[in-house]
């Protein structure tokens, strides 16, 4: 059974929309935990357009389950991490001038500089994802890094309809039953909701899933607790 990871994002950037204390993303972990949340993940972006860096040290300090820390693999985050010490960090790409993470890091041919980068969160027993496409190129040059996960984006999938989706979903299938193999944990998301979790859930090898947005959306209608335990009935 795959577990879920509740991504905390959408609660800072409703805060952040008035620029005030409210809602305080910490608070909204904890309750996400009390729901039965596996894990809570969070990203810190350079332009800090939600999580803050007052959120990552707090979760830290909070958090009872795992703290999955988002980020792009820059000097100044990397330090902040190191600092931190989350249970995981998971690598992605990031574009200023994009809503959302659009795809996932292009591992092949950058072996080896993510190689030097993840050497100093494995030194400070921090576990390593990379957010990587359902490509089999990159989840097997993902395998010579170091990392001992990887994130597969389920972006295509979810945004596909008909046999588009069914294909996107058999691409998934096919780049989890690679990873496996090669020796990788696979977890997965990005625009995953509460219509198309489960086929993802179902696949045989995710670990885990981490989704932010349907739940606070549907949080916002529901309430936060209803919306958590909706999702994990769904995964589960």
């Amino acid at each position: 059974m795959a577990t879920l990871g509740v991504n905390i994002d959408h609660i800072a950037t409703i805060r952040q929309a008035r620029g005030g204390k409210d809602p305080d993303p910490v608070l909204a972990a904890m309750m996400a935990e009390l729901a039965g949340a596996h894990g809570i993940t969070a990203h810190l972006r350079e332009d800090r357009r939600h999580i803050q860096d007052r959120d990552i040290y707090l979760l830290k300090q909070s958090v009872s389950t795992r703290l999955n820390l988002e980020m792009a693999a820059t000097a100044e985050i990397v330090k902040i991490a190191v600092d931190v010490l989350p249970f995981m960090v998971t690598l992605v790409p990031e574009k200023r001038e994009e809503r959302t993470t659009e795809g996932g890091i292009p591992v092949q041919g950058k072996e080896r500089d993510l190689e030097k980068t993840l050497e100093s969160f494995r030194n400070n027993n921090i576990l390593v994802s990379l957010f990587i496409d359902p490509d089999i190129s990159q989840i097997k040059a993902a395998s010579k890094t170091g990392a001992t996960h990887i994130e597969l984006h389920t972006g295509y999938y979810a945004n596909a309809k008909g046999q588009a989706q069914f294909d996107e979903l058999e691409r998934l299938r096919d780049a989890t039953m690679v990873a496996t193999k090669l020796g990788l944990h696979v977890n997965a998301g990005h625009g995953l909701d509460y219509r198309n979790v489960a086929a993802v859930a179902n696949i045989d090898g995710v670990e885990e899933l981490n989704i932010g947005h349907s739940i606070v959306a549907r949080a916002s209608l529901v309430g936060l607790d209803t919306a958590v335990r909706d999702m994990l009935g769904l995964i589960g």
